[in-house]
Parts: structure tokens; sequence; C-alpha cells
């Protein structure tokens, strides 16, 4: 670099800032990280995340933009939309969406009109805020009717779902989770959108990378519309992607732009053509297939330690524990916090009718595409349960606490992800 180049950047370092991001990242190093919506992308998509593609202003669409310069923009983008519905098997996709929620809002915005009744999973019962919670604008904008997990087993009976819909008649009816450990079935839900006359909206966030891994169900020839975030089981960066049929296009695309959203990050969407490309490989699917492997042998360690798993059980990535028969006391904010002292990532939840608020919650999610992302398979999943069951035993015992963060920085010492980063 010259020191004409040089002169161009402030002389000054960011040293604080700088510092924020270096303790994170020893923060992933040394952590288990079981945060079911989060994953660890790799080096080649942190990379174009951080490319010049940051400085591009590229509103449109490939070939349909407001500013010049754009040529090669829209050959980052068409690559991504061309890789992601080679991936899923769809027939358009839109890659520009900031988030879940953006897609989903400009879903929703393509094909309903204020007011129209929609149905959706029950946010206590596992479902998104964009499934029509009231402090959302999915439930103040539209007239949401919720199904639920039946009380016997704490799974979607699809005969119940069906009978809600022929009583209310919904224009759309969406699928998808946010801490449902089960199978989602599309073909089933395509019945009974078809039948009552709706459109059918399958929100894939969290199993999108199952999905791709041909380990669950692909809804794509089912439903109208999926919607789907690239960094959870997909591993690639923050971001979300909606795909459609063909008669939907125009609507869907009109909708994210310049319904809903301005400029597109191209430096996110050219590192989710990265995502799309790496998860096109044999690598991933054995990936995805780990993933439920990991989290079904996380489930049975913890269930070793006596904790009740919600549905009994797990086919996906995530596992959501019921603590009030392990503690009546013990809280969904106390035991986060507690396993956060030693190192084990987590997050409070609320249960199927769950009688504390979602601020304090009975139960944990967990997840397990991040450490299988690390390499650890079911002997470390045997280990964390075990570890997990010793913390939210030891109370306030700092020697016990003491001794199992010990344990969680030999284990994340063979396993870290961005060791040389």
């Amino acid at each position: 670099m010259t020191q004409n180049s040089k002169s161009i950047w402030p002389p000054a370092e960011d040293t604080a800032l700088f510092d924020i991001i270096s303790r994170e990242q020893q923060r992933q190093n040394t952590g288990i990280q079981l945060i079911a919506s989060e994953n660890f992308t790799s080096p080649a998509v942190l990379r174009a995340t951080g490319s010049v593609l940051t400085n591009k202003y590229s509103e449109g669409y490939p070939g349909r933009r407001y500013y010049g310069g754009n040529w090669v923009i829209d050959e980052a983008e068409d690559l991504a939309r061309e890789r992601v519905k080679a991936l899923f098997g769809a027939d358009h996709a839109n890659v520009q969406p900031h988030s879940g929620a953006n897609a989903n809002m400009a879903a929703y915005l393509a094909l309903l009109d204020p007011g129209d009744k929609v149905m959706g999973l029950s946010l206590d019962h596992g479902g998104h805020l964009t499934h029509g919670s009231p402090v959302n604008f999915s439930g103040r904008l539209y007239d949401f009717v919720a199904y639920s997990l039946t009380a016997s087993d704490e799974r979607l009976d699809y005969n119940q779902i069906a009978d809600t819909a022929r009583r209310e008649n919904p224009k759309l009816i969406i699928a998808g989770a946010t801490a449902y450990p089960r199978i989602i079935d599309p073909a089933p839900l395509r019945s009974i959108a078809d039948e009552v006359g709706a459109l059918f909206l399958f929100d894939a966030a969290h199993i999108a990378g199952l999905i791709a891994g041909g380990v669950h169900p692909n809804p794509v020839p089912y439903a109208d519309v999926v919607t789907f975030t690239t960094h959870k089981t997909l591993r690639g960066p923050r971001g979300a992607c909606i795909l459609c049929t063909q008669e939907l296009a125009k609507d869907i695309d009109k909708a994210v732009f310049p319904g809903l959203q301005g400029g597109p990050l191209e430096h996110v969407i050219a590192a989710k053509a990265v995502a799309f490309f790496e998860a096109n490989t044999a690598e991933f699917a054995q990936y995805a297939h780990q993933i439920v492997l990991n989290a079904a042998a996380l489930g049975k360690a913890l269930a070793n330690e006596g904790l009740r798993l919600v549905s009994g059980g797990t086919d996906n990535h995530l596992l959501l524990v019921d603590l009030r028969t392990f503690d009546a006391d013990l809280t969904g904010k106390v035991a986060q916090e507690r396993l956060d002292s030693v190192g084990i990532t987590t997050n409070k939840n609320t249960i199927p009718d769950d009688p504390r608020s979602p601020f304090v919650t009975s139960g944990l999610r967990l997840g397990t595409p991040a450490v299988t992302t690390q390499g650890m398979k079911e002997s470390e999943m045997a280990l964390i349960g075990e570890l997990i069951g010793r913390t939210l035993r030891a109370g306030e015992d700092e020697a016990e606490l003491a001794a199992v963060r010990q344990a969680v920085l030999e284990l994340c010492d063979q396993f870290a992800p961005y060791r040389d980063l």
C-alpha cells in the first residue's frame, strides 16, 4: 500500500471496538454454544460478509437497478438466486430480506390485505412472533387464529389443525416454529389449505439446513411460499430468503422492494451465495445428519440427568426442556444465567401452557447446530448433558461451578471453531 493510499483512512485505531470483537471471539472459542438459532459460519462466509460489496448501493434487482455500476453486483445476486433455487428445487428466489421477520413481513404484504385471517402456531406452543403475536406487526395487522400442540403428547395434530381451518376459513395457513422439536410434515398442511381454499406458507427458518441436508422433508413442492433464515442450521450469514412459485414471483419481489426494504445488503447476499454453495455438498448432508444425531444424544443425556423433554425427545436440531419436574423453583431465567456462568450458552424458553412469563419461563431451549459444526459428536453430547445436570444441581456451590467451568474449557479447547482466525 502506498503512502498516499494510507492517508485516505483515519490514522487512529479503534482499539475499544476491536477489543470487544476479540473478546467475543474468545467467548465463542471457549464456551459451549447451545442456542438453537445460532451457528458458526465458515471463514469463506465471514470473508464475503466483510468484503467490498458492502460499499455498493443496488436498489432493485439484477438488470433492473436504480443506480449505475451494478453489473458485477448483479452477477453475485444472480449466483445466490440460482444456487438457492437449485438447492431447494424452487421456481423463484428472493435473497434480499435482511432477516426472517422481514421475509415473513414481505410474504404477508404480497399475499394478504390488512385484516385478513391467518392461522399460525401459538407463540407459547413454539410458534414465532411473526406468526400472530399481538405485540408484533403480524398480530396487529392481520386477524390471526392460533393452533396449538396437543396436551397429551405436545405435538401437532393435523386433524385438529384441519378442524380449526374448516371453522375459521383462513386466507393463509402458516407452518413452522421456533421451539418445536419434531418434524413438521408439509403434505397434510397442503391438503388442509387446499380443502379450505387457503394459501400455504412454510416458515423453515430453523430447519432450512436440515432440509438442504436431506434429513427433513422439503416443503417447497407443497407450499406457495417458503421463508427461511440463512444463519441457523444453514450455517450462513445473518439474513433470510424467500422461495415461491413462479406465479407469485412478481408479487414477492415487489413486496420486498420497494414494498418493505431499500438497498439490499449485497455483501450479505454474497455470503448467502457461499452458504448455498457449501450446503449443496455431501459434507453438508453428513453435517445435517449429525446435527440430528447429536440432538438425540444430548436429549438422552439430559433425560438421564432427570430433566423432562417436551414431547419426549427430538427429531431435529433442538430440545425443549421443562425444568419443573427437575426443580419446581428453578426458572428458565435462573437456569440460563447459571449455565452462562460456566460457559454453557442456552436460552430460557416458554414451554406449552407455561405458567410463568416469557421473561422468566419454566424451560430452556437447547440446540446442536454450533457444536456439530465444531466437530463434536455423540460422546461429547453425553458429556455436555452431564455438565448441564451438574450445573443445575450446583446452585450457589462456587467450587462445583468452577469445576464445571474447567471441564467446559478443556472440552472447548479440543474443538475451538476460530482458533486461527
